[in-house]
């Protein structure tokens, strides 16, 4: 067979060739000195140095106008020491609720009670010793137990209420502390067997189950006000990317509107769950999805410092903390009316 000639192929100009990459979207060398928004308009204009700030506007726009910005996460988040910013986030207005699993709570508590957490699970293991710390199970499940006495209050509220009262030594560090403090809900959606606490007899299944439906029903109250605003997944790979599905086909069954909603996965590797239940399917027919891959230590408090950056921006320096009442506002809203708030628009105000 004879090789296939070139000789009639025809070509195009350079000069007259569009190009996706154009000299503007170049990266800039840091100069030593510089500010925060410096290294950020130093970004390549290009794949996730462009997304990266996209997401940062949208969600900067958002809780300027007063949308609702979500955060769900994982228990990761904590173990990489990430609780003080998402406290601040919750106390300067740029989340107006947070949704955890279980081991969120086991987490949380821990650090509050003793100011360590995250056991080795290798060598505990073996030696019959893993999960089997007494306190953390007999703290968080008599939490529960008052809190379904009382009938009006979530998992996540329970806890933080508990909390709030036995004032432990490092309780300053709680998610869960700081948001009954600021009444902002943070919602817990518990797996039952998934975490260490499930082992300990002072179990109650049926209390722990209601209590985290109950949360469930608040998420959903809070989804539905999701119009235009933000739901951040933060290293959730299957618990709350299903939770938020979930609460998404109720709200769009009960009539709320979810146009214009952003949705961000952050994990330091991209999963399936996270990728269509956060990413694609919520945003389909109207929105915007992104996926930024890297540790959560370091790219969280990345894009939490360029979001606060771009409201001091916009703002013309104004003090992000006058966002608080508008947090705390979505925050007894959305405890008091956990069915779905039916006489709401759907989008905040």
């Amino acid at each position: 067979m004879e090789p296939l000639s070139l000789e009639r192929l025809r070509t195009v100009s350079l000069y007259d060739r569009p190009g996706k990459v154009r000299l503007e979207d170049m990266g800039s060398p840091w100069q030593p000195g510089g500010t925060f928004n410096d290294f950020l308009r130093s970004l390549p204009k290009q794949l996730a140095g462009a997304q990266f700030r996209d997401a940062v506007d949208r969600t900067a726009q958002a809780v300027s106008a007063g949308r609702t910005v979500l955060l769900g996460m994982g228990a990761h988040p904590i173990k990489v020491g990430l609780s003080p910013l998402i406290i601040d986030g919750l106390r300067c207005g740029l989340f107006q609720g947070v949704a955890m699993n279980g081991a969120g709570v086991i987490h949380d508590v821990e650090m509050a009670l003793v100011g360590r957490t995250s056991e080795d699970v290798a060598a505990e293991l073996h030696a019959g010793r893993f999960g089997m710390a007494r306190e953390t199970a007999e703290f968080i499940h008599d939490a529960v137990a008052r809190g379904a006495a009382r009938g009006d209050v979530g998992l996540g509220r329970a806890v933080g209420e508990a909390l709030r009262e036995a004032a432990p030594p490092y309780g300053a560090h709680s998610i869960l502390a700081a948001a009954a403090a600021l009444d902002l809900p943070v919602t817990v959606h518990v797996a039952i067997g998934t975490d260490i606490i499930h082992m300990h007899p002072s179990m109650d299944g049926a209390t722990t189950g209601a209590l985290s439906h109950r949360d469930f029903r608040i998420f959903c109250a809070l989804v539905s006000r999701l119009s235009a605003g933000v739901y951040i997944n933060l290293g959730s790979a299957v618990i709350l990317p299903e939770v938020f599905l979930k609460a998404v086909s109720v709200c769009v069954n009960l009539g709320h509107d979810l146009s214009g909603l952003t949705t961000i996965d952050m994990d330091f590797i991209r999963r399936y769950r996270p990728q269509v239940n956060v990413v694609e399917r919520p945003t389909a027919c109207g929105g915007r999805g992104f996926s930024f891959v890297g540790h959560h230590e370091m790219l969280f408090p990345m894009f939490c410092a360029a979001v606060k950056e771009r409201i001091y921006e916009g703002e013309g320096h104004a003090d992000t903390h006058s966002h608080r009442n508008r947090g705390n506002r979505h925050g007894r809203d959305a405890e008091r009316q956990p069915d779905g708030a039916r006489n709401r628009s759907g989008s905040s105000a």
